[in-house]
């Protein structure tokens, strides 16, 4: 593995937003690898003399100034299996570091080293530049071995509403099966949760804080809706568990002295197969009279193949490209790091984690297209 590439685009920053300059850097160092050879046939390998082949780059406007970009090794356009992870990373941007551990040492989230391994940090060390780095690894191995019918696809936006996924979806026929790259501790997700997300605003009345009973506070009728919200009793999830939820964005602008006339925020929930219908009913009957409650959708709880012989398979909480991939009929989610500590100070990814990475992909790979050749 090269792991200096690794490090050249956890180098780079790619804070949502700002993700097109690793776009354009991938476009162009991987466009132009030093690959020969021309493979072997579409649907499995050839002999050993085969070499690896160069992927066909290509790049697609989002529409918002970033750029997806499809790595073809297949020379259609339109490969069977695809490889997929996205190309932002959640603010701030922390530089890569590499360091050596022991066994026994302890890791950024307080577990053990299992063995001497390399710890990379940083940014998108995990979340997802990993993926992408261990994607990338895999479909050189794939080549390699004279596979063709697969690719690589990057997509922008996946941290702020799955922006590029969805224009892939708009511009692109889509595929017969789509790996999407998480941070999973290498488990292939078995279900995910859903989304729902909803701006609200809560209305009061300012006055003289000296004399509260001349105003309304919508301070305190935010406080009292989070209570009533902490109390609802959601379905338990016999497969994902509870329903949570989270607030951000919260504004109410008024001075110190003043009752607040106004308080907005956002507020997400990540929901399950029995609660995703009645999360919108519930929030309705919990907001003060008067509010205003704008939503903005999501995605439903979804099931995925989970079914490789050796891989281990758990539900995740989080959300993904996955549901907005919607031209591909087969969907998976895999791959190494935790999510507990993506979108943190503290994230990494294990060397080892990378690697057993792209031999699981590369077994998900042969077990798929055994079944979508069957099937043709």
């Amino acid at each position: 593995m090269d792991l200096d590439f690794f490090l050249e685009i956890l180098g780079i920053d790619s804070t949502s937003g700002q993700e097109r300059t690793l776009a354009e850097f991938l476009k162009e160092r991987l466009g132009m690898a030093d690959h020969v050879g021309h493979g072997g046939p579409a649907n499995g390998p050839v002999g050993e003399s085969a070499g690896p082949t160069e992927p066909e780059v290509h790049e697609s406007e989002v529409g918002d100034g970033t750029v997806n970009l499809l790595l073809d090794w297949s020379g259609t356009g339109n490969p069977s299996f695809v490889f997929c992870t996205h190309l932002d990373t959640v603010p701030p941007y922390i530089p890569p570091s590499v360091d050596l551990v022991k066994e026994g040492d302890i890791l950024p989230d307080g577990r053990k080293a299992a063995a001497d391994d390399t710890i990379i940090k940083g940014r998108g060390s995990c979340d997802a530049k990993g993926q992408l780095f261990s994607m990338y690894s895999t479909c050189l191995r794939l080549s390699k071995e004279g596979y063709k019918d697969f690719g690589l696809l990057l997509l922008a936006g996946e941290e702020t509403g799955s922006h590029g996924a969805k224009a892939y979806t708009k511009n692109n026929p889509g595929g017969g099966f789509v790996l999407v790259g998480e941070p999973t501790d290498n488990c292939l997700a078995s279900a995910s949760k859903g989304t729902k997300s909803f701006e609200v605003t809560i209305p009061g009345k300012a006055c003289h804080s000296g004399y509260p009973d001349h105003g309304i506070s919508a301070v305190e009728r935010f406080v009292d809706l989070m209570n009533t919200l902490d109390l609802v009793e959601f379905p338990l999830d016999p497969v994902l568990g509870k329903t949570t939820w989270n607030v951000g964005g919260l504004v109410s602008s008024n001075p110190q002295n003043i009752l607040s006339p106004e308080v907005s925020f956002r507020i997400y929930f990540r929901t399950t197969f029995v609660t995703d219908d009645l999360i919108q009913n519930k929030l309705l009957g919990a907001s003060p009279k008067g509010s205003v409650i704008h939503a903005f959708g999501g995605d439903t709880p979804m099931e995925y193949f989970s079914e490789v012989e050796g891989i281990p398979s758990k539900p995740v909480s989080f959300g993904s490209d996955a549901p907005r991939l919607e031209k591909f009929p087969g969907k998976a989610i895999c791959g190494p790091g935790s999510i507990l500590t993506a979108h943190t100070p503290n994230e990494y990814v294990l060397v080892s984690d990378l690697r057993k990475a792209v031999e699981q992909d590369i077994m998900i790979y042969k077990t798929v297209m055994n079944e979508l050749n069957k099937d043709n």
